[in-house]
């Protein structure tokens, strides 16, 4: 399988330490980090273009200080941000290897496709473009990361058989999701044989820190273990596993996360019990039991972001994260074309197309009100 001597650890470059009261990357730290995590033994990062400094930080980290067959660099390509040409594309890949100066990139992903963001890439012939920066050996393996739905997945790999990986959001609260799909997702890259890199394994950390009845039951399982150390392990026991990246923030993260997966063992079947049980704890928080299936989308005048609205009103309800809450109506309301909740009208036609009979109207009120 792609990625056999790789270590079930990634470092993600997304959230990597500011200097103190800026947005500065703090680059002597993720030095600090970059040293330790090789150290260990672990030796894929992942990085992207879109990821404001994280390609310079890690030419500075890591590319300038280690020989460059010590590491795998992954980064990204997103053709759906402010590409109005073919070249406007290519402009970021070219960029990317000016940036990281790794002189090749070991895993390039064309980043986030689904839904709208996948259409770039097939207009403007990017698969064929990377296929042939393949044979040159400016990239070894070629593959791309995803947010939507299985049949939206299926149809890539059907398209695109020479993807050699996918990149998919997992963890144990995201598994059985009607809005993300993790398992059936999962299932479907594995139906193509593809081998799978897990982001998102603690949910933008939000796992790190559980709901007061989840914790509970980690913690009557195992008191000395971290929240964290569940999440990833549960993401990293999967067949077929390339490796599972842990956005990283500073060093006290790092090293909780070696401590617990440098001498890695898949989760025992009591143990996965456990999980199945902080699932159930989970479960029993009350959200708004949105199934996703937008059939409300289909009949509101306005278009508004009805399904991801209630999904972000979801994350804040269970992880009492306004931030990410936030951040979610940023990327997938505003962020798709969608219109915010302020702008309902209350006619009421899409509570007359909801299976679950949920009180949309209603329901959107609070999200304005509260992350309006």
């Amino acid at each position: 399988m792609l990625g056999e001597g790789i270590k079930k650890l990634g470092f993600g470059l997304m959230r990597l330490p500011k200097i103190k009261d800026s947005e500065t990357i703090d680059i002597e730290h993720v030095k600090k980090m970059v040293d330790e995590f090789l150290s260990a033994g672990f030796t894929y990062f992942d990085t992207a273009w879109a990821y404001p400094g994280s390609e310079e930080a890690i030419r500075e980290a890591l590319v300038k200080r280690y020989p460059r067959e010590k590491f795998q660099l992954a980064t990204k390509n997103a053709a759906w941000i402010n590409c109005k040409t073919k070249q406007d594309a290519i402009n970021q890949y070219e960029t990317s290897l000016k940036q990281t100066g790794a002189g090749y990139i070991d895993f390039y992903l064309l980043h986030n496709l689904g839904d709208a963001r996948t259409l770039p890439f097939e207009e403007y012939d990017l698969w064929n473009y990377f296929l042939n920066e393949k044979a040159k050996g400016k990239i070894k393996h070629l593959g791309f990361s995803f947010h939507s739905t299985p049949e939206q997945l299926e149809e890539i790999l059907k398209k695109h058989p020479e993807a050699e990986f996918v990149q998919l959001q997992i963890n144990y609260a995201d598994w059985e999701s009607h809005a993300i799909k993790s398992r059936e997702c999962y299932e479907m890259a594995r139906k193509y044989n593809k081998p799978v890199i897990i982001m998102e394994p603690v949910k933008g950390g939000m796992l790190a820190n559980p709901p007061e009845s989840v914790a509970k039951v980690f913690k009557d399982a195992e008191p000395n273990a971290s929240y964290a150390s569940w999440a990833i392990k549960f993401a990293a026991s999967l067949d077929g596993v390339i490796t599972v990246l842990s956005g990283m923030s500073n060093i006290e993260q790092m090293r909780d996360n070696l401590n617990f997966m440098k001498d890695f063992k898949k989760l025992s079947d009591d143990e996965q019990k456990i999980i199945i049980k902080a699932r159930e704890e989970l479960n029993k928080i009350p959200i708004i039991p949105c199934t996703s299936c937008n059939y409300c989308a289909k009949v509101c005048p306005k278009n508004i972001g009805i399904s991801v609205s209630f999904n972000a009103m979801n994350l804040l309800t269970l992880y009492k994260n306004e931030a990410a809450a936030k951040n979610h109506i940023k990327f997938f309301v505003v962020g798709q074309g969608h219109k915010t909740a302020d702008e309902c009208i209350q006619c009421g036609a899409c509570e007359k197309a909801c299976p679950q009979h949920i009180k949309i109207r209603d329901e959107l009120k609070k999200v304005a009100g509260e992350l309006g």
